[in-house]
């Protein structure tokens, strides 16, 4: 928490994480050359996963970088990045967050900050979770869309019909969409009729955050069994219900909900600022959150750290 110059208004700040389509080649490159910390991420994201990831971040080709399996680990690994240059421009003497959230993907990128487990474990889990999707999409192909200017309401009534499900709630006017790629063919042109200012086919390669994700979903769950999980040093906020997560085996069951559940983000970041949230700071590749966190709730400041200027901007700001 923060005191601003005029001595009056405490600044209560949350970080938050993007998910997969945030990714793009060269993505974290000026992190990698200006910050030892962010350097130490990726050199320890390619020993860990026995891959050059680091290189097919910077370099591509992005068909591949493009790949869940790859696109998922990536993302993460730029975010903690991210944030360990943040940590290094900083110090270690401020107040850990008032809250953390993750937008899908991102949950798992929280988590790590959080403490729940260690970075290594956290990229060797989400690669796994990616190669689970891609798994899943293989024997029960899907697709999404977004949906842009219709309410949640005219949302579910065109799933109802189509038989599509609802998949990530962004904004009041931004709803993605996912399921059978026929069905969601048929339910972005009966958005289109029904008043939707625009519909957009998502580059994705399966219907996520769906019922088709059944089996990725079990064998994630197996997969978190093994694994040991901390209690979160900052309350992290569930995509799923906007419950805050303050045990480690709180996030477990929530990490295994996400995959076929609607991600509530519009909620989330509904829920943070209702408890007195008035900044948010997206750690990662591009501003996609802190975009629609401004359309959410123009009273609060959103900003993105991307690279070591915004970082040394706003680390010179809380100084």
């Amino acid at each position: 928490m923060q005191i601003t110059a005029d001595n009056q208004t405490e600044t209560k700040r949350a970080f938050v994480f993007p998910g997969q389509g945030s990714q793009s080649v060269g993505m974290g490159q000026e992190l990698y050359d200006s910050s030892r910390a962010a350097r130490e991420v990726f050199q320890e994201a390619d020993e860990t996963l026995g891959v050059r990831l680091s290189k097919l971040i910077f370099q591509g080709p992005s068909r591949k970088l493009q790949d869940t399996v790859n696109s998922q680990p990536a993302i993460m690994t730029v975010s903690i990045a991210a944030w360990k240059a943040w940590e290094e421009f900083t110090g270690s003497d401020l107040e850990p967050p008032a809250a953390l959230a993750g937008h899908s993907l991102g949950e798992y990128t929280s988590m790590v900050v959080a403490g729940v487990v260690s970075f290594a474990d956290g990229v060797t889990l989400v690669r796994q979770r990616g190669r689970l999707m891609q798994q899943a999409s293989k024997g029960r192909p899907g697709g999404m869309a977004a949906i842009l200017g219709l309410d949640e309401l005219a949302a579910l009534q065109i799933c109802a019909e189509t038989g599509v499900e609802l998949a990530n709630i962004n904004s009041d006017d931004q709803i993605v969409i996912s399921g059978d790629k026929i069905a969601v063919a048929q339910a972005m042109d009966l958005a289109l009729a029904r008043g939707a200012r625009k519909t957009i086919p998502l580059t994705v390669s399966g219907a996520f955050h769906s019922s088709l994700m059944q089996e990725a979903k079990e064998g994630l769950s197996e997969a978190l069994v093994s694994m040991d999980f901390q209690d979160p040093v900052a309350p992290i906020i569930a995509n799923s219900d906007c419950a805050e997560l303050r045990t480690g085996e709180q996030v477990r069951e929530e990490l295994v909900r996400g995959l076929c559940q609607c991600v509530q983000w519009r909620n989330t970041v509904r829920c943070m600022v209702d408890s007195g949230i008035t900044q948010f700071v997206e750690l990662g590749p591009a501003s996609v959150l802190a975009g629609l966190i401004k359309r959410i709730d123009r009273g609060v400041q959103a900003v993105a750290l991307s690279n070591p200027e915004s970082i040394r901007k706003l680390a010179g700001a809380t100084a």
